[in-house]
């Protein structure tokens, strides 16, 4: 394999990783599966393509005379490969370090970001041109059709060798991540997006505002929430954990229709006392629900109370807690995904 091939081949790589990466983000239902299977291969397919180029660079890397900020930068870029790389494996192995207080899986995401503007950066300023003898020839086909050939053998091998080496990473959902605390109420972990942290909101006080392209305006007390609606549904956070619970609150397409929506309305946002929110299509808003309760308890304040959303098939970030209000609109909410920066601050 060329080292244009090579190159070339180690940055298509990197920015397949990067885009599936953040698809994963929001592969919540068995049906994007497929996404966390095609990021795990191309992880794998990075490590082979990883050796066949240290094999030519090493000796460039230990030599003296080579410059010093090369060799720095390639040393950098190494180590930024195989960290990101161990620390996937690692993860999927079931490993629970969590060097300097991060997880694994953060390390995997921090180290990975700091791989792809690496990348970038090498591309720009030295990147050459692929030319037609570089893809041309039979070697260089057998070569990359053998590398992915074994990238997708690996997958394919590594839940069955882990469920046979007893692993703890043979039992990770689809997503990659372990259970906890399942139909076990409020005993699930805590995360929120970023560094929100409101303060405990007062149950007698709290009102649920439903608004926008609505007949009527609600603003409804915790005690007419009743909790008539009951479903059993899994989180997923994108921080490593699922929990499977029995939530108790009141659906989604109860306010709705109560409220009177337009029938010309076609989302609706979701938001928290933080300034967070989320936008989903008004035909999947009807199925969520406002839950206040989790397998038989009243929610904490840590995972939302008084109400959290519960969205089954979408991520953690997703279901919005500390609701307070819900806007019914005509057109999508464009900026719904930049209060996951400025909820923060408030």
């Amino acid at each position: 394999m060329t080292a244009r091939v090579t190159d070339w081949g180690l940055a298509g790589l990197v920015a397949a990783l990067l885009v599936t990466g953040a698809l994963t983000l929001f592969a919540g239902s068995p049906g994007a599966a497929w996404i966390i299977a095609v990021h795990d291969a191309c992880g794998i397919a990075i490590a082979l393509l990883v050796i066949v180029k240290l094999r030519r660079v090493w000796p460039r890397l230990v030599r003296a005379s080579h410059g010093t900020h090369r060799r720095a930068a390639g040393i950098g870029a190494v180590l930024a490969v195989v960290g990101c790389v161990a620390a996937g494996f690692l993860w999927s192995g079931g490993v629970a370090v969590a060097p300097a207080g991060y997880s694994l899986l953060s390390w995997h995401d921090g180290l990975g970001a700091i791989l792809t503007i690496a990348v970038a950066i090498h591309m720009v300023v030295r990147a050459k041109r692929l030319r037609r003898r570089d893809l041309a020839g039979r070697r260089q086909f057998l070569t990359a059709t053998g590398l992915a050939a074994c990238a997708v053998l690996a997958w394919r091998l590594q839940r069955p060798v882990e469920t046979l080496l007893a692993l703890k990473g043979a039992r990770r959902r689809f997503t990659g991540s372990y259970e906890a605390g399942s139909f076990a109420g409020n005993a699930f972990p805590s995360t929120s997006w970023v560094a929100d942290n409101p303060a405990v909101i007062d149950p007698a006080s709290y009102r649920l505002r439903v608004e926008g392209r609505v007949a009527h305006r609600l603003a409804i007390s915790l005690a007419e929430l009743a909790a008539a609606d009951e479903l059993v549904a899994t989180l997923d956070c994108t921080g490593g954990f699922y929990s499977t619970q029995r939530w108790r609150g009141v659906r989604l397409s109860r306010l709705l229709d109560l409220a009177g929506a337009d029938p010309a309305a076609r989302h609706v946002t979701v938001g928290s006392v933080t300034g967070y929110r989320w936008s989903f299509g008004i035909e999947e808003a009807r199925s969520l629900l406002l839950a206040t309760h989790v397998t038989g308890a009243p929610l904490s304040h840590d995972h939302g109370a008084p109400v959290r959303l519960v969205a089954p098939g979408a991520r953690g970030f997703q279901w919005v807690k500390w609701v307070t209000h819900i806007e019914v609109r005509r057109d999508p909410d464009l900026t719904a995904p930049l209060s996951t920066v400025w909820s923060s601050f408030g």
